[in-house]
């Protein structure tokens, strides 16, 4: 793993958001002025591949990256805020349904936030 690798996963693991490019590069930035953007996109793509980290792509939206501990995400569906949500592991229940094994999954669930009912 390389250096930037590293650093930008450290990032996306610490971070109590859900993060865009340009938010990991300024992020980055700060300890390592040097970097430009395509270092950022390079290595987030290669810990996108290697599934360290989970590339959220939502219509209408810019990609955000998150950390892989098992979680799913609640989208406000009229200003667009993701928020963690904690639900119990559905793996063994999907994998009965199925009858076979899975690798994982991704669950959405699309609401109208706190702030967006007011």
């Amino acid at each position: 793993m390389t250096k930037y690798e590293a650093k930008i996963l450290d990032i996306i693991n610490t971070s109590q958001k859900h993060m865009t490019i340009d938010e990991i590069y300024n992020t980055l930035k700060q300890d390592e002025p040097k970097v430009v953007l395509a270092t950022v996109y390079n290595n987030v793509n290669k810990l996108v591949s290697n599934r360290q980290v989970i590339k959220l792509s939502i219509e209408g939206q810019i990609d955000r990256y998150d950390k892989v501990t098992k979680h799913d995400h609640l989208i406000c569906s009229v200003c667009g805020k993701i928020s963690d949500f904690y639900f119990s592991d559905l793996t063994s229940k999907l994998e009965k349904e199925l009858g076979g094994v899975i690798d994982g999954y991704d669950l959405r669930i699309r609401y109208v936030c706190p702030d967006c009912k007011k």
